[in-house]
Parts: C-alpha cells; structure tokens; sequence
C-alpha cells in the first residue's frame, strides 16, 4: 500500500456529502412488498456508516434508492442538502462499489480505474495522473496490466474501490463489498477499506449483514429489518444499549429468558423466570406482573462451582464445553429447563466438563429487560 496520499485536490472529499432520507418507501408487485418502510436516516459528512440487517431486510434496496437506480414510492432524498428525485445515478457525485466485483471483464485493472474519468471527458494527463494515483493507493500499480480473471477476489475488489473513487465522488456506496471474499482477506480489506475512505475525506455508506465486520469498521451503524430501522447508533451503543430485542440478538450474542415482573423498587426490578428463579435487574422500565424477557450477554456470565445460594446465582449442569480458540463455551441447563450460554478466555477458563454442577452468576447491571414482545420471542428472533 502506498504510505502518503496522493496530493490531487480532486482525490480529497471538499464537498459536504452528507445524506438525509425522509419517509422514503419503496414498494415492490403493486404494493405488496414493502422493502422500504417509511424509513427516516440521517448520514453525516466523512462518516462511515453501515447498514447491517439479515438478507432480505431491506439494506440493498436502500441503498440503491439512494443511489438513484431505484425511485422512491414516497419521501425525499438529500444528498449534499439537494433533493435527488429525478436526478439520475451519473448526476449524483456518487462511487458504488459492487458485491461481485462488476468489472469489465475485457478491460486492465487500468482501463476499468480510468474508465468514469475517460467516460467524464477529463484531459488525457488528468486520466494518467488519476490512474497511477488511485492503483498505487490500492497497492495495485504494478498489475495495472491485468485482466480480471487474473485477479484474486481481494485485488479485484481493490479494482473496484479504486473505480468508484477515481472520478472524486464525495459520496461512496458499498453494496456488501466483501461477501464474495475468503474470511481472512475480507478481514483485511474491511480495514483497508475504511483507512482510505476516512483518509481521502469521503462519504461512505456501506451495506452488510456481518455484524461482526460493521462493528469493526462504521463510525455509525442502523440495524434494519423487514424494511425498517431499528436503531441508530455507534458499534458500543447498540452492543452495550439495545433498544429492542431484535437488535440485542443480531449485534453480537445474547441469552434470552422469559418471565414475570414481580417486584419493583430502588434498586430495579425483581424477575421471575419458571421453575421460580428469581433475577434482579437494575431496569425498572416495566411493572408488576408484566411479562418479560431478559437478556444477557454471554461473557458477562461467570460459573462457580460451590454451590452457595446467593442473589442472581441459579443452579444448572453443564451440557457441552467448545475450545474455541479465543474463547472456551459452556452451554449450561438451568435448573428450570433454560438453556444459557457462558464464555470466557480460554487461557484463564475454568476446567468444567459435561455433567458438573455449577451456579451461573448474573451482574444485575449487565441484564438488558424488554417487554415480552406480542408476536412472540421466537418471531421476534427470527433470521428472515
């Protein structure tokens, strides 16, 4: 990778690209299918921001309305502070970046890179100057000669970003850029995305359903689902804060248990779950005999094994132990039945086998408590 940026006035983002969605709904079959429902975002100027959900959620939909191949059902659209109905996807000052790659399969990595610039009409220098620029920032000017097929996956997605960034477009959409890539070259290119598109001052909006690699790249995340946002927020608002059970399950991992509000007073709330376990949570967002669900995050858990009855200690076996490198997993089942998940490093994790009895600690602060949603926890959960 090239170790400075290139000094071309035209390569920094100067403009003020941020992206305001109002009401936007797009429908699909005569109104049948709601990919976009009434969706409110607002995108800051040189943000990374991610749209994460599950396939089918909505997230590429979105992002092609804001990228003018699609036109909204209703609401408005602001790029830059101007309204973008009617205005085609080449007048809107945006780079897109593909999931297959989408390269000319009949053209250099060159030709593909200075193909907007060319198309744009730019003086022949200027197409030289952009070219060498954009392909040493990629780390890919000594295979400027290559065809796509001679490409690995990883440098034909650097073509890719290169291309989407040549013309200067201050505004940069990623349509699951790294998808159709090994695990271990996605997990570098997802950081060597985000260092050249903060370093060139760009805009970027970038669409995935690896919760794991938003989290590591987005200023910014929206969780979406069934065409809706959920939450807005930083990577440690929506782990640490969730707003919904939804959100809790599809960033990161969580334990569910269901049960009754029984108590309430100044220090939280009281839960009891079946088999008469009783937790303590320090929420107090919902009233007495209320239905809930808690949720716990598998490494706030801890085991220990002398059995002494405390507050926020239930009883279970252990079920199955995973060595998973990192971490070490304990499933364990409650007393009352619930099944719940423990981890710990494995380096300072405990040597519990199947069968051993232990007591599961909860942090009273740790627990997340949500109302018992009406469609059902298991609808609630569901992966579509």
């Amino acid at each position: 990778m090239a170790s400075s940026w290139p000094s071309g006035t035209w390569l920094r983002g100067d403009g003020m690209p941020d992206v305001r969605l109002v009401n936007v709904t797009k429908t699909f079959e005569g109104g049948r299918i709601v990919a976009v429902d009434h969706v409110n975002l607002y995108v800051r100027d040189k943000e990374y921001f991610c749209i994460l959900g599950p396939s089918g959620s909505g997230k590429t939909t979105l992002l092609r309305l804001i990228a003018g191949i699609l036109e909204p059902d209703e609401g408005e659209i602001y790029i830059g502070g101007k309204p973008m109905r009617g205005i085609p996807p080449e007048d809107r000052d945006i780079g897109y970046v593909f999931q297959t790659f989408a390269l000319f399969p009949h053209m250099t990595a060159w030709e593909n890179v200075t193909y907007g610039p060319r198309a744009r009409g730019w003086p022949e220098e200027e197409i030289e100057r952009v070219g060498r620029e954009m392909l040493e920032l990629v780390g890919l000017y000594e295979r400027a000669d290559a065809y796509p097929r001679e490409l690995s996956g990883g440098m034909m997605q650097r073509v890719g970003l290169a291309r989407a960034l040549a013309t200067g477009a201050s505004l940069l959409l990623l349509d699951e850029p790294l998808s159709s890539l090994d695990a271990k070259i996605a997990f570098e290119l997802r950081y060597e995305i985000r260092r050249l598109v903060k370093g060139l001052g760009r805009t970027a909006i970038h669409v995935t359903h690896n919760q794991a690699e938003a989290m590591a790249i987005a200023d910014r995340i929206a969780v979406m689902r069934r065409g809706r946002i959920l939450q807005v927020g930083t990577p440690q608002e929506l782990y640490m804060k969730p707003n919904c059970i939804f959100v809790a399950h599809f960033v990161g991992e969580s334990n569910f248990l269901e049960g009754f509000v029984e108590k309430v007073d100044e220090r939280g709330s009281l839960v009891r779950l079946r088999g008469d376990l009783i937790v303590r949570v320090e929420g107090k967002s919902l009233s007495v005999g209320e239905k809930a669900v808690l949720g716990i995050r598998p490494e706030v858990l801890s085991l220990e094994t002398n059995g002494t009855k405390r507050e926020n200690a239930l009883p279970g076996t252990i079920e199955r132990v995973m060595f998973e490198g990192v971490i070490t997993r304990y499933e364990v089942r409650l007393d009352n039945e619930d099944l719940i998940v423990i981890t710990a490093p494995s380096m300072t994790a405990k040597p519990l086998k199947p069968g051993d009895r232990v007591m599961v600690c909860i942090p009273s602060e740790k627990v997340f408590l949500f109302p018992y949603p009406e469609r059902g926890l298991k609808e609630e959960l569901a992966v579509e």
